[in-house]
């Protein structure tokens, strides 16, 4: 990787590295390390801490009449691998990184990482910045992007649609539409509770019920955002 990769990548970020090897390290995806040691996995694994160490501390310190299940709905969505791709693509950084040829999303082209790999090098980044300057300018990196997702969740009540998450993470990975299957119904009519498994691209999720039709598809949207790694348990 020569110089001006990583300068560019500094101007990007807007934080000058003293040690340019951590953000060589990065940047190394492990399709052309030398070995996984090499590579940004444990960087990344780092910065998966970081990110959410910094989130879980906005949301107790900002927002004070969240409860903790509330808190955990947004952090799930804010750290989620989509989020984290969505940051990574708009800001630049994942064009830098060093990839094997055949890493790219064919169907964008050749252009486009998968989503999990534009993630991995944004947490890589937060914890290459981390190893570099302390926790502060991490935390201010962080919240920089972050913020704004954040905020989102909060106003528009992201946290609990995760059939329009589920439908975005479907659409930007395979270029189609999460399919909602009707498996069962019971108990009389004023009392009636439905059972919905999601299905994506061939490939079923768990069934979820509910007390009425939406209300189950929420929930099987939520376990195959689940299942998919977009969300954590």
């Amino acid at each position: 990787m020569d110089q001006d990769t990583l300068q560019k990548c500094q101007e990007l970020l807007g934080y000058p590295f003293r040690n340019d090897d951590l953000l060589m390290l990065a940047l190394t995806h492990a399709s052309v390390a030398p070995t996984r040691l090499q590579s940004n996995e444990r960087m990344e694994f780092l910065g998966d801490a970081v990110l959410g160490m910094v989130v879980v501390h906005e949301l107790y310190t900002r927002c004070r009449k969240l409860l903790e299940g509330e808190m955990t709905k947004v952090k799930s969505l804010v750290v989620s691998r989509q989020t984290c791709a969505v940051v990574a693509d708009e800001m630049g950084i994942s064009k830098l990184l060093a990839t094997s040829k055949g890493l790219a999303d064919r169907s964008e082209g050749g252009s486009k990482l998968p989503v999990s790999v534009s993630a991995a090098v944004f947490e890589a980044i937060i914890g290459a910045i981390y190893l570099d300057g302390g926790m502060e300018p991490a935390s201010e990196f962080v919240l920089k992007h972050i913020r704004p997702h954040i905020a989102a969740a909060l106003r528009d009540e992201h946290r609990r649609n995760f059939k329009s998450a589920l439908q975005q993470h479907v659409q930007r990975q395979w270029g189609t539409a999460p399919e909602y299957l009707l498996l069962d119904e019971k108990g009389p009519d004023h009392r009636r509770c439905f059972e919905v498994a999601v299905r994506v691209d061939g490939r079923q999720f768990p069934s979820a019920w509910g007390v009425n039709k939406k209300q189950a598809e929420q929930k099987a949207a939520r376990l195959a955002l689940v299942e998919l790694a977009v969300l954590n348990d």
